[in-house]
């Protein structure tokens, strides 16, 4: 890479490529590279459980629904280990909320209610792009109130990567 941002050669990457990414990014749909029927959490599933999935289960960030699947809240590695750790977790840190979190006993109370989500219809251009603006790495995929599925960065990155030949 040069000092100009630019791959070897002569010519920019894309045009390198002899291709036009962004326009092939525009049209290829979130629901075409989401995970579809992600791991869940149920609203009134206890603190316990939860731990337990985080164990047993790798990933970063778990959707929490109610029983007709309309999206409540996410919970994330973050929020489970201040909880493990909430003597240890600096003064800064210690605030209402989590003295509410480390009192609750369910899902709900641990929550992060309100998290960013996307559509099946967004473009995989447009999911690129807000991840990189606001250093997201995932997103769960809500289409009129429901989850529908989740995109983390690295599909996104295998998606583009493959439309480049």
């Amino acid at each position: 890479m040069t000092a100009e941002g630019e791959f070897s050669g002569s010519q920019p990457f894309f045009e390198e490529q002899g291709l036009d990414l962004e326009e092939k990014c525009n049209e290829v749909l979130v629901r075409d590279i989401m995970i579809t029927d992600p791991i869940t959490i149920k609203g009134e599933d206890p603190i316990e459980e939860i731990f337990d999935l985080f164990n047993e289960e790798h990933f970063h960030t778990y959707p929490v629904v109610d029983e007709n699947g309309d999206m409540l809240g996410i919970i994330d590695q973050n929020t489970i280990l201040q909880l493990l750790l909430t003597r240890r977790v600096s003064r800064l840190d210690h605030t209402h909320l989590m003295a509410v979190r480390s009192l609750s006993q369910s899902a709900r109370g641990i929550m992060i209610p309100h998290p960013v989500t996307i559509t099946s219809d967004a473009t995989l251009c447009e999911i690129a792009e807000t991840m990189v603006k606001h250093k997201v790495e995932r997103f769960c995929v809500v289409d009129e109130g429901k989850l529908v599925g989740i995109v983390c960065k690295s599909d996104v990155i295998q998606a583009i990567y493959s439309l480049r030949s």
